[in-house]
């Protein structure tokens, strides 16, 4: 019984872990294909508007 309640928490790890890595997987292609259209636009960086109104560089 402790052996399937530990590969149970093994299996719940690695399911978060995978969920983890698919969601800066995403992040990561997302910021690459924000940086090529920057590239072939030849803008020298993306303008976010804060919540004050003013727009300003996106941080990274």
């Amino acid at each position: 019984m402790p052996q399937l309640i530990l590969l149970g928490l093994v299996g719940a790890a690695a399911w978060l872990g995978y969920k983890q890595m698919a969601r800066d997987a995403d992040k990561v292609s997302e910021r690459n294909r924000q940086s090529e259209a920057e590239i072939r636009n030849g803008a020298q960086g993306t303008l976010v508007r804060g919540s004050d109104g003013v727009y300003r560089l996106r941080k990274d």
